[in-house]
């Protein structure tokens, strides 16, 4: 699948660190965002070990005859490993984690996986659609009714992770799915939370779908974000598939 991509990432205005990190595959196979938390060097350490470990596990393994399923997965255990290796060794960095949205394009097929709270959008035809559902504690109260979307935007709970990268329970709260629909024109955003925090849904498509250069949108989607308060770093990831 021929895809067109482009990156960006900002600290923001509030904070002087960013402990983002991300990567884009050279060939467009794959792509990998993470959101770290656990102070200023946990976080960083955090987000970096996670896309560099599933960098690699991807780049070795993906000729290999293994179900994409099979990869995503052992890919991302392998770099919750390496983070608790890192906690051990260095007891500073015990309480630091990462979220983690990344998007593969393998054997004709599209699959996406998240763990925490950045996000996977795709617009088709002006219509954006979050694909993934938040691992915390507000998406959790929104689907079973106990509070509404509205509300949840100002709740003092709604950072708290029901899961991350960095926890021993990881094995409960990884979300791997095979996308079963991708078309000419879609148009893909990972993003941390620093970006849907600041910026609305509505403002997102219209940032996302109306330039056609992707380096133009993910600089004005950033802008946006750092518009509406900049208070967390920023990342985000395009993919238009040609």
């Amino acid at each position: 699948m021929k895809c067109a991509f482009a990156g960006l990432t900002d600290p923001g205005l509030v904070r002087p660190y960013n402990q983002d990190s991300h990567y884009i595959d050279p060939e467009g196979k794959f792509f990998i965002l993470a959101d770290g938390m656990g102070g200023h060097a946990g976080g960083e350490e955090a987000s970096r070990i996670a896309i560099e470990v599933i960098k690699e596990y991807l780049e070795e393994n993906w000729e290999a005859p293994i179900e994409s399923y099979e990869l995503i997965e052992k890919s991302i255990y392998q770099a919750n490993e390496g983070i608790l290796e890192d906690q051990i060794i260095n007891p500073a960095r015990a309480d630091m984690g990462t979220t983690l949205v990344m998007i593969l394009f393998r054997n004709g097929e599209t699959w996406r996986a998240h763990v925490g709270d950045s996000r996977l959008y795709r617009l088709r035809k002006g219509n954006l659609e979050q694909v993934t559902l938040d691992h915390t504690w507000i998406s959790q109260a929104i689907r079973a009714g106990e509070i509404t979307p509205e509300d949840a935007k100002h709740h003092p709970w709604r950072h708290v992770l029901s899961q991350c990268l960095g926890r021993r329970d990881l094995y409960e709260g990884i979300d791997i799915q095979k996308i079963e629909e991708t078309v000419s024109g879609d148009r893909f955003l990972l993003c941390s939370d620093g970006l849907t925090e600041e910026v609305s849904d509505e403002l997102i498509s219209k940032s996302l779908g109306e330039p056609e250069n992707l380096e133009e949108a993910a600089a004005i989607l950033v802008q946006n974000a750092k518009d509406g308060g900049g208070s967390d770093n920023i990342t985000v990831v395009l993919v238009a598939v040609e």
